[in-house]
């Protein structure tokens, strides 16, 4: 019965021992992926911040300067582009509304982004763009990779419409959860006109023909909780001038925006308890079920070691045979 009982447990043993390295390395890649309906606003806040009023073409300093961030995963985009491609593939489309103190808007700029599910590379199909402008993305935007790595990344930036490094700065703790810190700084840089502009009849084209163009500046930071790979807390150092052309008169610059960006508040708690639970499931897969199923695997292979070695030792030693008998002549000795 011991024996038969050391059996069985040794084929469990074997078998979640090879389960361990299949959650892991099998199973995780397959099933960590970002869903394709993702909907998530966020709002951030410049407080307080500088403005351009249009109807005087002078800047102001504003109480408050509201950013809305809306991100909506377009399933039915994502299941063509998926299809033409062979991939599991996300399209969210993205909008970024500024609103003045008024709640008047100061800017807004849509976006279409398509990427892997599961390492959030880019996809370059299904229409991304910045603003209707076609792009082609190199490196990350929005998320990270889950099990993000202790290194820099090249990061889009919408703006300027290209990608630049952005770099690790260290471990920190936020909020109870241990966070890898980035930043990225675009220096002043020459970056289109939004097509929708904040004063009626004056367009992109208008501004243009008066010889006036746009220039940009930001420092970007990131508190990015790695298992995930999904930032818990943005900011940034956020500048945009007009420069040249009769527009400005007899200036050669003038602010349009200026402020510190920061996340606000109840926003951040939202986040923070979001990535948390998440944090969970890819820690199953990764940690939790490979690490416990190995061990279990371990602690079974012992036991089962363990009863075949009592197993005999019970048993009684089997007694010598007796020597066979001779014959000779007929005759038994």
């Amino acid at each position: 019965m011991r024996r038969r009982a050391s059996l069985v447990l040794l084929a469990f043993a074997v078998f979640f021992a090879a389960l361990a390295p299949l959650l892991r390395w099998y199973a995780y890649p397959r099933l960590a992926k970002i869903p394709p309906s993702e909907y998530q606003t966020a709002v951030m806040e410049a407080s307080p911040a500088t403005l351009l009023d249009y109807g005087t073409m002078k800047p102001r300093t504003v109480p408050k300067v509201s950013i809305v961030q809306t991100l909506r995963g377009n399933v039915p985009a994502a299941k063509k582009v998926g299809k033409a491609t062979g991939r599991d593939v996300v399209v969210w489309d993205t909008l970024s509304y500024v609103a003045g103190p008024d709640g008047k808007m100061v800017s807004k700029i849509p976006e279409r982004y398509v990427f892997d599910a599961h390492s959030q590379d880019p996809v370059h199909a299904g229409g991304e763009h910045v603003d209707g402008d076609a792009v082609r993305r190199d490196g990350i935007e929005y998320k990270w990779p889950f099990l993000t790595e202790k290194r820099d990344y090249r990061y889009f930036d919408a703006q300027t419409r290209t990608s630049a490094p952005i770099h690790y700065k260290g471990t920190r703790n936020f909020r109870g959860l241990e966070v890898y810190y980035f930043e990225q700084t675009i220096p002043w840089t020459k970056v289109p006109l939004p097509k929708t502009m904040p004063v009626d009849g004056v367009t992109p084209e208008t501004v243009r023909k008066a010889g006036t163009s746009r220039w940009y500046s930001t420092k970007r930071m990131f508190w990015v909780e790695p298992t995930t790979g999904a930032p818990v807390n943005g900011q940034e150092i956020h500048k945009e001038e007009l420069r040249g052309g009769t527009l400005l008169g007899d200036r050669d610059r003038v602010t349009v925006f200026s402020g510190h960006v920061k996340m606000r508040e109840d926003y951040i708690r939202h986040t923070v308890d979001m990535v948390k639970s998440q944090r969970q499931l890819v820690l199953m897969l990764t940690a939790y079920l490979p690490w416990g199923f190995l061990i279990l695997g371990l602690a079974l292979l012992a036991l089962a070691l363990l009863l075949e070695a009592r197993g005999r030792a019970a048993r009684p030693p089997s007694a010598p045979a007796a020597p066979a008998a001779l014959s000779v002549a007929g005759r038994s000795v």
